[in-house]
C-alpha cells in the first residue's frame, strides 16, 4: 500500500489535509461539497479510503463519516433551495457555473425523472454538487428527495470506498479509468433504462388491446 506521500497526481495533493484533520477534514469537504461550495470531497474520501487499507483509519468511520456528511449536505442544499430558490440561484449562480438555461433544463429534468436524478447525480461531477439545491427550487417533496439522496450516498460512498480500499498501488490507474468512462457508462445506463421503459410500456399496450379484444 502506497504512503501518503507517493499517492499519484491530484490524490497526493490531497494527503496533507487528511493528515492533520483526519476524519474531520472528510466531514468538512463532503459536506460542504454537498450543497454546491466546490470542494474534493469524493477525492478525499478516496485518499481516505486508500489510508484505511494501509490501516491508518477505520474504513468503516471513513464511509460512515462520508455518508452522514454527504447526506448532512445535500438536505442542507435541499433547504437553502427551498428558501431562497430560483431567486438565489439567479442571482448568484453564475459564480458556481449555473446559468438560467442550465437551471431551466435541471428543472425539466427533476419534474421528470426527480428521484432517479438525485440517486444517480451523486455520481456526476456538477450535479453532484448542486442537486440538492435545485431540488429544493424547484419543489421536490422533502422525504421523496431525502429517500432517494440516502441511497445515492450510500451507493456512492460504497463504491468510492471500495475502491480506495482495495486497490493499493492501482489506484491512480483506478480512478482515471473510471472518470475516464464514467459519461460512457452514464450513457449506456439511461440507454437501457429507455430501452426498458419502451419495451415495458408496448407490452403494457399489447396486454391492454387483448383485454379489449377478449
Amino acid at each position: 500500500m502506497p504512503p501518503p506521500d507517493e499517492l499519484p497526481g491530484y490524490l497526493g495533493s490531497i494527503s496533507p489535509l487528511l493528515e492533520r484533520y483526519g476524519y474531520a477534514a472528510i466531514a468538512a469537504l463532503i459536506g460542504v461539497e454537498s450543497f454546491g461550495v466546490p470542494a474534493p470531497g469524493q477525492t478525499i474520501m478516496v485518499v481516505a479510503a486508500v489510508y484505511a487499507g494501509a490501516g491508518r483509519l477505520s474504513i468503516w468511520g471513513v464511509a460512515a463519516v462520508a455518508f452522514v456528511a454527504a447526506v448532512f449536505g445535500d438536505n442542507l442544499g435541499y433547504w437553502i433551495g427551498r428558501t431562497g430558490g430560483r431567486r438565489l440561484l439567479l442571482r448568484y449562480g453564475r459564480y458556481v457555473f449555473i446559468t438560467p438555461e442550465r437551471l431551466v433544463r435541471a428543472e425539466k429534468m427533476f419534474d421528470k425523472h426527480g428521484g432517479k436524478v438525485v440517486m444517480v447525480s451523486r455520481f456526476i461531477d456538477g450535479l453532484r454538487q448542486f442537486n440538492g439545491v435545485i431540488a429544493g427550487t424547484v419543489g421536490m417533496q422533502f422525504w421523496r428527495f431525502f429517500v432517494f439522496n440516502a441511497i445515492g450516498a450510500a451507493l456512492w460512498v460504497g463504491l468510492w470506498c471500495s475502491v480506495g480500499y482495495f486497490a493499493g498501488d492501482n489506484i491512480g490507474v483506478i480512478y482515471g479509468t473510471i472518470h475516464r468512462y464514467r459519461w460512457p457508462a452514464l450513457v449506456l445506463l439511461v440507454l437501457a433504462i429507455a430501452a426498458y421503459t419502451v419495451v415495458h410500456i408496448y407490452w403494457r399496450r399489447r396486454r391492454a388491446r387483448l383485454d379489449e379484444q377478449g
